[in-house]
């Protein structure tokens, strides 16, 4: 299930601490059988790679109703997911590799998946037949997040953030496709130390080449996509891109059933906006990865005590809600259930929009009044007041950009990369540096998840701190805060949590990089994307950390922002699920989903 690739963190409301199982059950699907899970935030998109819908509360769900070429299990290691198809080094310089996906492996509506799906896959990931130079700022509507009407029809831009020095970016070159039809080569530019992890799972391209270049029949439909790309047709490449980027955006259930077609062991046939959305068991999956319950069910409830409630009540039978010490104390007092805590692969931080902010003066692109932010954001009585009562002695600061506390390499950069210095509030320092920047409109308006009763708490303490020293913060809190991250024009700072999909050392790169998928800030520095594609390009562990360490120097340095905390992880779920197994890694609880159980699903109904 491969959402191993392009934005390699995801935005994140919700993580896990995980133990050890393989995927794959042989015990074959109930009917009849159903469960229910709990999530924080709705669900949005069913393309997970472009910025719009690079969030965890999507992928949560496209990496059960999208199948790729491997997946995290939660040891955490990588799982060649051979049920689907293969992959094959066939050379290390130039490096060259082949993916083949498996005779008789269909798409939901019977439709194989093949050459065609991979060929559009490559395109849009890569970038490489995009019009240069285009920058689709201007069109992207700041309430949204997502692009506007005036989007320009004749341009071909496929939003994955590729970029030409790393990843899939690095093919350049258009795939050879194999007589099989069911296969390419790519032949990357240069070598690429997280070349297993770039090519994620693809969208059905028959689908996407019917609704832009309004073709009838699916073969018709992708044999138009492969000689789009063959004789680089801009016309069509440009409608096949524009409905990549935006046509898999849905709410609610769409009308054409067609824009939920799947190649993974469920598929969507139900959502009712705001509340939940339904998988069923895909009938044309033929992997490995073949569910055991016919139905999961997926509500949002935003509100952790809300979720709590709804497990006590049977409503629901899973939840991972955002820990807080009410949620803790409420789990003791429930009967039937199991409760599991640790702390997760996600962490809390504020970014400082370099360019592109809302204030008029746009003031954090002074590196004064970033300096004089930073130093009021109360990290430390953040995790005192809403972390500490959770997990105790576990709950400390995290002062680093890319390393987790306790990782190799996480003390020695902490220590020399100046976190240090913002360890505690600073007001006198922050009023000082404020009064020397000369900025004259000091308004810093926030984007964080305001149904989020955590961050809610955390923006208030930013908000209290900060005007002391003389800033006007603002609050610029949404329920649709994941669509707005990175749009132009919407806010001045924000307020999320970052989730690791793998353990590439490439991981954050596309966080920090000039122009990168997740580069919702608009930060920019010539030395950072030299070591970034150094990285890319490092297969020694000791140098991979040695420049990783000077990166993380350089984000303080540059006053990036701050990160605050590794998050508090809670899973808990009802005695008649099994099999629950939760990974550090997203999608955490649903990374087995086919492995769950119902233990009396002979009574369903």
């Amino acid at each position: 299930m491969g959402f191993t690739a392009v934005g390699a963190l995801v935005i994140s409301g919700c993580a896990a601490g995980g133990s050890d199982t393989d995927g794959g059950d042989d015990s074959g699907l109930v009917e009849g059988s159903s469960i229910t899970a709990a999530w924080n935030q709705a669900f949005y998109s069913m393309n997970g790679n472009t910025s719009f819908g690079n969030a965890t509360a999507n992928n949560n769900i496209n990496y059960l109703v999208l199948d790729g070429f491997n997946y995290y299990n939660n040891t955490p290691e990588l799982v060649k997911n051979t049920s689907f198809g293969t992959y094959e080094l066939v050379s290390e310089d130039p490096l060259t590799v082949t993916y083949t996906v498996n005779e008789g492996v269909n798409w939901s509506d019977g439709t194989p998946v093949d050459a065609a799906d991979l060929m559009l896959n490559w395109a849009a990931l890569s970038r490489a037949l995009d019009t240069p130079d285009f920058d689709p700022g201007e069109f992207t509507d700041p309430e949204t997040g997502e692009f506007t009407d005036a989007f320009p029809e004749d341009i071909v831009y496929f939003d994955s953030g590729a970029t030409p020095e790393s990843g899939m970016g690095l093919v350049t070159e258009t795939p050879e496709i194999g007589e099989d039809g069911r296969s390419i080569t790519m032949t990357f530019d240069q070598p690429f130390v997280d070349w297993e992890l770039v090519f994620s799972s693809p969208l059905p391209a028959h689908i996407i080449a019917k609704k832009s270049l309004e073709i009838e029949d699916n073969e018709e439909a992708k044999q138009a996509v492969l000689d789009a790309i063959e004789s680089e047709d801009a016309e069509a490449l440009a409608a096949m891109s524009a409905f990549w980027n935006g046509g898999f955006n849905f709410t609610s259930m769409p009308d054409d059933t067609e824009l939920v077609t799947a190649s993974g062991p469920y598929m969507i046939s139900d959502y009712q906006a705001d509340q939940f959305v339904t998988l069923t068991a895909n009938p044309e999956y033929a992997g490995e990865n073949s569910p055991n319950i016919e139905e999961i069910t997926i509500r949002f409830i935003p509100d952790p005590l809300a979720a709590v409630q709804a497990l006590e009540n049977g409503e629901v039978d899973i939840i991972q809600p955002q820990a807080t010490a009410d949620i803790t104390d409420a789990l003791e007092g429930i009967d039937g259930i199991t409760v599991s805590t640790g702390l997760g692969g996600t962490y809390e931080h504020v970014d400082l929009q370099f360019d592109q902010g809302r204030n008029p003066e746009n003031i954090f692109s002074n590196p004064q009044v970033r300096q004089a932010f930073m130093k009021t954001i109360p990290r430390q009585e953040i995790v005192t007041t809403l972390i500490e009562p959770i997990i105790g002695d576990d709950a400390i600061l995290r002062d680093s950009q890319l390393f987790v506390p306790g990782a190799e390499g996480y003390d020695e950069s902490a220590a020399n990369n100046t976190s240090a210095d913002y360890a505690e509030v600073d007001i006198e320092g922050a009023r000082q540096l404020l009064e020397d920047s000369g900025v004259t409109n000091t308004e810093v308006c926030i984007l964080y998840a305001s149904n989020n009763p955590r961050r809610v708490n955390e923006f208030a303490l930013i908000q209290q701190s900060a005007n002391e020293a003389g800033f006007e913060v603002t609050d610029c809190g949404s329920e649709d805060w994941g669509g707005l991250l990175g749009t132009p024009g919407a806010y001045d700072a924000s307020l999320f949590g970052w989730q690791s999909t793998s353990l590439g050392v490439t991981n954050s790169l596309p966080t920090f990089v000039t122009n990168g998928i997740n580069n919702l800030n608009y930060y920019s520095n010539e030395r950072v994307d030299e070591i970034i594609s150094e990285l890319n390009v490092t297969f020694d562990a000791e140098q991979q950390i040695t420049l990783q360490q000077e990166l993380d120097r350089l984000l303080w340095e540059d006053f990036y922002g701050v990160t605050i905390f590794q998050f508090p992880e809670v899973t808990a779920y009802s005695d008649r699920v099994t099999n629950i197994d939760p990974s550090i890694l997203a999608p955490t609880i649903f990374w087995n989903a086919w492995d769950w159980e119902v233990t009396d699903a002979g009574t369903e109904e």
